[in-house]
C-alpha cells in the first residue's frame, strides 16, 4: 500500500487559537488538493510553542505578568470537549485527509494544559490523543505530564500510526512502547531544529523499522507580535530553523531536512518497505531476545481501530 504524506513546516499565528485554525484550514485544503492523505503539523502548533518564555518564574517566586501570560496561553489552547474539536474534525472530513496536530490542550476542569499530539479520521473524527508523558526542563512550569495510558497508536486504513512529541523520542521505553503495536508511520512533532535531531529521526527509523516523520515549526523571533517582544529579546532572529525530514525504514532520507524557510515536505511512502525492512532485523520479532528482555505490561500503548470506532 503506498500513501501521500505532508509535513506542515510553517508557523502558527502566534497566541492566536482562531487564526491560527483558520490557517491551518488554508494548508489542509491546499495539500489535500495534491492527493496527501495524511498531514501532519509540528509541536504545540496551536496556539504556538513559548520559545523564550519565561512565565516570570524563577525558583522560589513568580510574578502577577508571567501568571496573566499563563492565562492568555491557556484561553488560545484546544478544548476537546468544546467546539474546537468539532471545528478540527470538520476540517479532515470536509478534506478527506488524515489529521496529525501538535496542540496544547487544557483541561477547563483543573485549568492545566499538556503538550499533546492529536490523531483524526476524516471518516471517524478523533481516534486518540497522545499527551507527552514527560516535559522537557521549564515546559514542566506550563506542560503537566501524562500518564502512560496517554501512549497510543492508531491502526488505520492508510497504515499503523504512532510515535511520540519532541525529546520524549529520547526515552527508549517509551520508543519501544510504539515498536511493540508494530507502528508502520512513527510521527515525531518537535521544537527541536538542531542539526543534531536528524541523526535522532533516522536512528529511530533504523531501530523501528518503520517511517520517520519529524515536523517541525520554521519561526523567526520577528514573528513574535509586538506585544511579546520584549520577552523574546535575547533570542536569536533565527529561533527556530525547523529541520522537518522523512526517512525511510532503512534509515535513508525521503525529504528534507528543511531549514530556514517555510514550506512542506511531500513524499509517497511504500509501506511494503516495513516489511522488507525487516528481514535482517526486527526489533519486536526476530531481534527482540524476550528470553532475556522482560517488558512490563504496565504503559503500553493502547491500539485504537479505526474500523472498530
Amino acid at each position: 500500500m503506498k500513501v501521500k504524506v505532508c509535513l506542515i513546516q510553517d508557523s502558527p499565528i502566534f497566541f492566536d487559537k482562531e487564526e491560527t485554525l483558520a490557517k491551518m484550514e488554508r494548508l489542509v485544503a491546499h495539500y489535500s488538493s495534491q492527493g496527501c492523505e495524511l498531514i501532519v503539523f509540528p509541536e504545540s502548533f496551536i496556539p504556538g510553542y513559548p520559545r523564550g518564555f519565561s512565565f516570570g518564574a524563577v525558583v522560589g517566586s513568580r510574578t502577577n505578568e508571567g501568571r496573566a501570560l499563563y492565562t492568555q496561553y491557556y484561553k488560545n489552547s484546544i478544548d476537546l470537549q468544546s467546539d474546537d474539536l468539532k471545528r478540527l474534525k470538520q476540517m479532515s472530513a470536509q478534506h478527506n485527509a488524515y489529521l496529525v496536530i501538535g496542540i496544547t490542550e487544557k483541561e477547563d476542569s483543573s485549568s492545566t494544559l499538556y503538550c499533546s499530539m492529536i490523531y483524526l479520521s476524516p471518516t471517524k473524527g478523533l481516534m486518540a490523543t497522545h499527551r507527552k508523558i514527560k516535559p522537557t526542563g521549564t515546559e514542566r512550569l506550563i506542560w503537566h505530564e501524562a500518564q502512560g495510558d496517554s501512549l497510543v497508536a492508531c491502526d488505520t486504513k492508510i497504515g499503523k500510526l504512532g510515535g511520540l512529541i519532541c525529546w520524549e523520542n529520547y526515552m527508549p521505553l517509551a520508543r519501544m512502547s510504539m515498536y511493540r503495536k508494530g507502528v508502520e508511520i512513527y510521527i515525531a512533532p518537535t521544537a527541536d531544529a538542531r542539526d543534531e535531531w536528524t541523526a535522532t529521526m533516522k536512528h529511530i527509523a533504523l531501530e523501528g523499522r518503520c517511517f520517520v516523520l519529524g515536523c517541525n515549526q520554521y519561526f523567526t523571533r520577528s514573528m513574535y507580535p509586538e506585544a511579546y517582544q520584549p520577552l523574546v529579546k535575547d533570542l536569536p532572529e533565527d529561533c527556530c530553523r525547523g529541520g522537518s525530514i522523512i526517512v525511510s525504514p532503512l534509515g535513508q532520507v525521503i525529504a528534507g531536512p528543511l531549514y530556514d524557510e517555510a514550506g512542506a515536505l511531500i513524499a509517497e511512502l511504500d509501506l511494503d518497505e516495513v516489511t522488507n525492512s525487516k528481514l535482517d532485523f526486527d526489533v519486536i520479532g526476530h531481534y527482540s531476545r524476550d528470553d532475556i528482555f522482560q517488558y512490563d505490561a504496565v504503559g503500553q500503548p493502547a491500539i485504537i481501530k479505526e474500523n472498530e470506532l
